[in-house]
């Protein structure tokens, strides 16, 4: 849709001048460790209230695990090592013989625990890798993440090298714990210690792998409730002021983090600044968050905000849009834009707003990045922002990685001023502000749930089909097909009935899609599936042991009545709504 003279007099505020400076300044600040970050958020604060701006900061107490140092010793030879954060710390030392691992890196990337997805044809069953892990130290090429830390403690490895792709070691997390730990949490946290080194000294360590060699891993870290400042901008809408859009993004990083995520912090920065001295042209409200504890404390500052605040986030958010990783060189492509279906045609024809000729593609969300408000139910887009293309990215002969634009100084210490690129990050912020801008001033929340519904049909025929006939999921579509025909009469609601009907939906389908925990808590931090209740259903072909299959059988029949069961509740506020 063509940008309006409303919209137009907020994008053309937008300046460089202040969200530079915070680069600038963040790019000489470390901010990992919980003194550090906390200086930052005081750096973020002055900068706000220097520009008129006000906010609050909340200072909550949250668990953190910061690494400090590791190395691993093989065949007389110390390596160089950084541990993630929540891996076990033994800074004594823990001995075992080496075997190596190989999985599929775009499965290691996913966060994925199944181990037909993670290994392929290689490892035919759990016993047989049970077998070859037990009691030893695994080395695997790719990234260390907590699905894979969790599957080796459960297969008896005692500790796992992670074997980076270049010359250079990424700083990560191996916990999937979400946020900070409650009573039912505090048993997934890691029990093994976990190191990532580079790939030369890697390759040397598969290579006594291979010969049945031994290795001491010894990591040292620091963990506890650590009291840390999350600043919060509140700009008052003129029509509905208790109705908000939430932006937000991670303030902490590892080393600088210039690409990750200070170029993201100045986007947020600036957004406060334009749409406070534009307030008046606002309907809704928009709140503008910054986090800490997302890589030492895996979310653990959204986590927080997301409980403190979750009744008021129920009752009145109608989206968030996550904000990581704008504005670095060379990324010039969308094609990797991340929204849910029912919030993907605003992303897209905002991005082809601010830049026309822009390649947008968009996918659903990984369970990763601050989407910690899965389990409230909110409409979301946008995680990492603009990418490099992928054809300039093999060019350049990088490996994947999850933020700066795609450039490999991600997560390390070379993520410095030079992978910020101010004039793709003047582009990014205007798509961010034109973003809220959609949302906050729409007459009619602008989410489509029909699209919502056609995913939903796609994936029940997925499963279907991959059930190979073990599943009926002909109910299912049912539900599906009789909600989508009744969303057409939301069109001639009253506008007031129709956006709480709009918002209401996300709070049945947003979950009933990305999680399997219950509303207001926290699902673990690795893949979930589409329609995670129903996904069993392409996995009974699998089970081939009778008791097995009869189990998986009672998963799905469970599943589906949830599903079901949801289907009908949205489409029964639909109908009322509509009355």
């Amino acid at each position: 849709m063509p940008i309006s003279e409303a919209e137009r007099r907020f994008l053309d505020d937008v300046s460089l001048d202040l969200p530079w400076g915070l680069v600038a300044t963040f790019s000489t600040l470390a901010r990992w460790r919980p003194e550090d970050v906390n200086r930052s958020a005081d750096v973020l604060v002055q900068r706000l209230r220097g520009a008129g701006v006000p906010v609050e900061v909340h200072e909550p107490e949250i668990y953190l695990s910061i690494p400090y140092s590791a190395s691993v010793t093989a065949g007389g030879i110390t390596f160089r090592a950084k541990p993630p954060s929540s891996a076990l710390s033994v800074p004594g030392g823990r001995t075992g013989k080496l075997v190596p691992l190989k999985a599929n890196p775009k499965a290691l990337r996913s966060y994925n625990r199944d181990i037909k997805t993670l290994f392929g044809g290689s490892i035919s069953s759990v016993e047989e890798v049970k077998a070859l892990v037990g009691g030893n130290i695994v080395v695997m090429q790719g990234f260390g993440n907590p699905a894979l830390t969790s599957l080796i403690e459960e297969w008896g490895g005692v500790g796992l090298i992670a074997v980076n792709p270049g010359i250079d070691i990424h700083w990560g997390t191996c916990t999937t714990i979400w946020g900070s730990p409650d009573l039912q949490d505090m048993g997934r946290k890691p029990k093994i210690p976990v190191v990532a080194v580079n790939n030369p000294d890697g390759q040397k360590l598969l290579a006594m792998a291979a010969e049945g060699g031994e290795a001491t891993i010894r990591t040292d870290l620091g963990e506890g409730w650590f009291k840390q400042k999350i600043p919060v901008v509140t700009i008052p809408g003129t029509v509905e002021p208790e109705k908000f859009v939430l932006v937000h993004g991670h303030y902490d990083s590892w080393e600088v983090g210039v690409g990750d995520n200070a170029t993201g912090d100045a986007t947020l920065l600036e957004l406060s600044r334009v749409l406070w001295k534009n307030r008046d042209g606002l309907r809704r409200s928009v709140k503008i968050a910054w986090w800490p504890g997302h890589s030492t404390g895996r979310y653990a500052g959204s986590t927080w905000f997301t409980d403190a605040f979750a009744l008021d986030l129920d009752r009145n958010c109608v989206a968030q849009i996550n904000c990581d990783s704008p504005g670095c060189r060379w990324a010039t492509s969308y094609h990797d834009t991340r929204a849910f279906s029912e919030s993907a045609h605003i992303a897209e024809s905002v991005i082809h707003d601010i830049v026309p000729d822009a390649v947008v593609r968009t996918m659903r969300p990984p369970h990763a990045g601050d989407y910690s408000f899965n389990n409230i139910g909110l409409p979301s887009f946008f995680m990492l922002s603009s990418t490099m293309p992928e054809a300039l990215r093999h060019e350049k002969g990088y490996y994947d990685v999850s933020g700066c634009g795609a450039n490999i100084a991600w997560h390390t210490e070379n993520d410095t001023l030079e992978i910020a690129d101010p004039e793709i990050l003047l582009k990014d912020m205007k798509i961010y502000l034109l973003s809220a801008l959609r949302i906050a001033n729409a007459e009619i929340l602008p989410f489509d749930w029909g699209a919502t519904c056609d995913e939903f049909l796609e994936t029940i025929a997925e499963y279907q089909a991959a059930s190979n006939g073990l599943a009926d999921l002909s109910d299912c579509k049912a539900a599906t097909e009789a909600l989508k025909a009744s969303l057409a009469k939301l069109a001639d609601a009253e506008p007031t009935k129709r956006n709480a009907a709009l918002q209401e939906l996300s709070r049945i389908l947003v979950p009933v899609n990305y999680t399997r925990e219950a509303r207001f808590r926290h699902d673990p931090a690795y893949t979930v599936p589409k329609l995670p209740t129903l996904a069993v259903a392409a996995d009974l072909p699998d089970f081939t042991a009778d008791h097995l299959k009869r189990v998986a059988q009672v998963e799905l029949m469970r599943g589906k009545n949830r599903y079901i069961a949801a289907i009908d509740q949205a489409r029964r506020l639909v109908e009322a709504a509509s009355q």
